[in-house]
């Protein structure tokens, strides 16, 4: 049978801890990571990429309905609620399934199996997985407790705080602040149009204008090319000259 990686994401310690439990005493399912918010599973689920997630949809900050679009599509969404009437919602974010609580083990099987029968139909039938991050023209990012939804070919660059990054786009004045890690915006970002040119900054390739000095140019603005990112750059760099 199919093993899977999965990951639980729920507010409430006991729901936590009983879908851990239940993950556990299967077989073919390995536990990747159990979050007690949306934010926490932001900061570490680009790292441990999961292929079933357990979410709860009640959850302060930033609910599981508004999260489920920031997950990749090739992970599958079972939603967990105390509230009969998400149901209709989860549907419509394309959920693999949905768990009212209090969730037995017999449901909880249920949707597992419904999730490990889909994993080896797409396998068989060799199914592609829908919008890969190559083609998507958006994301979602999290700024002042909102969702803000940022179109990827207005981003000039983004910068890289300790905690924060700062996504600087076209004709606007100030830049977007999020909190996530730059890793985390690296790994959702197509690497055909951006490129990591420091520590600290990724730029999209199509809006470098200029380059002097070791440094790349955005109006006023200065940024650096470290050495270990100087050769890829370089490399795209020639490319693109006659």
């Amino acid at each position: 049978m199919t093993t899977l990686r999965c990951a639980i994401v729920d507010d409430e310690p006991l729901a936590l801890g009983l879908l851990e439990s239940y993950v556990k005493k299967t077989s073919f399912l390995t536990l990747e990571g159990s979050y007690s918010s949306a934010i926490q599973a932001m900061k570490y689920l680009p790292e441990k990429p999961v292929d079933l997630l357990f979410l709860d949809i009640q959850m302060p900050e930033l609910n599981g309905l508004d999260f489920s679009h920031m997950v990749p599509p090739t992970t599958r969404i079972v939603f967990t609620t105390a509230f009969e009437q998400y149901a209709l919602d989860g549907y419509r974010v394309n959920a693999l399934d949905y768990l009212l609580k209090p969730i037995s083990y017999t449901d909880f099987m249920q949707a597992v199996n419904k999730a490990v029968q889909w994993f080896e139909m797409a396998q068989h039938n060799n199914t592609p997985a829908p919008a890969s991050k190559e083609e998507i023209n958006f994301i979602y990012v999290k700024s002042d407790y909102k969702l803000v939804q940022i179109e990827l070919s207005k981003i000039l660059y983004i910068e890289g705080l300790k905690d924060y990054i700062k996504i600087y786009l076209e004709g606007e004045a100030r830049p977007i602040l999020s909190l996530i890690s730059m890793r985390a915006i690296e790994e959702k970002l197509p690497s055909s149009r951006f490129i990591r040119v420091h520590r600290s900054f990724i730029v999209q390739k199509q809006k470098i204008k200029l380059i002097d000095k070791g440094r790349i140019i955005f109006g006023k603005e200065y940024i650096p090319i470290s050495d270990s990112y100087k050769q890829e750059l370089q490399n795209y760099v020639n490319e693109h000259t006659i």
